[in-house]
């Protein structure tokens, strides 16, 4: 069930990170056909990429370029490097505050963090059968989440929106699997529907998925938009490969 808004946020801007060197490595074993992507860091530490930058630089000067009343007032990050570093760079000279939240972490791949699906096929196949089985929303690799998992701590966070911020213009800074859950939990999406986006639309890095609150809901008003880099002479629009993240070839 959509949640309803008697109050809080007036708009809701969710903003995937910039590129960041785990998708530079995970595209590298892809081209290698290797089982487990070239990162020493731990998932939360991972940095953005030199690309990943410029377009934390390309968000800042489109955001300057906007009028006072379409700025945000507040924006909340993943407490994950690239996500924060994002975040930083985005908001460089501006007057808005920035807080922290784990619940727009990224999904937690447990046993299989840093595994292609080549890696997970070949050393778990009892898991990519199960996998298999259950689909893709459901399914939690071993001390992992499944997505049912990401969805719950969203619709905690919506929650929390819903009794403060009343008329905000709410940015958050978060992944690509969180950005699909939002739309599931805002737009009530089934689960076919859901995975059906998610086939089509690989979300671009430091790209926009807006909503605005009309009545008692946030209706949708766009959805993985690179407005803001394509309007910048000095980035580029990346993304990964279908069905792609760090580790996440099976999930």
């Amino acid at each position: 069930m959509r949640p309803r808004w008697s109050s809080g946020p007036a708009g809701l801007v969710l903003v995937r990170h910039g590129e960041s060197e785990g998708n530079l490595a995970d595209a590298r074993a892809r081209e290698q056909g290797a089982e487990r992507l070239e990162l020493d860091a731990r998932d939360a530490d991972v940095p953005l990429s030199a690309a990943g930058r410029e377009q934390g630089g390309a968000l800042n000067r489109w955001l300057h370029g906007l009028a006072d009343d379409d700025r945000p007032t507040l924006v909340v990050s993943s407490p994950y490097e690239r996500a924060a570093q994002t975040a930083r760079l985005a908001l460089e000279g501006l007057d808005v505050p920035l807080e922290m939240d784990e619940r727009l972490r990224e999904r937690d791949l447990g046993l299989f963090d840093g595994m292609t699906g080549k890696g997970i096929r070949a050393r778990h196949p009892e898991e990519a059968a199960r996998r298999d089985r259950l689909g893709k929303f459901w399914y939690q690799p071993p001390s992992g989440e499944s997505w049912a998992d990401v969805v719950l701590r969203v619709r905690s966070l919506l929650a929390d929106l819903r009794h403060g911020h009343d008329g905000a213009r709410l940015w958050l800074f978060t992944h690509q699997a969180v950005i699909m859950s939002f739309r599931h939990a805002l737009e009530d999406l089934t689960e076919e529907e859901l995975l059906e986006v998610d086939r089509r639309v690989q979300i671009p890095n430091a790209s926009l998925t807006g909503y605005r609150r009309e009545g008692d809901l946030l209706q949708p008003v766009s959805f993985a938009d690179t407005s803001a880099v394509d309007a910048d002479a000095g980035a580029e629009v990346t993304r990964e490969p279908a069905q792609g993240g760090r580790g996440d070839g099976q999930a």
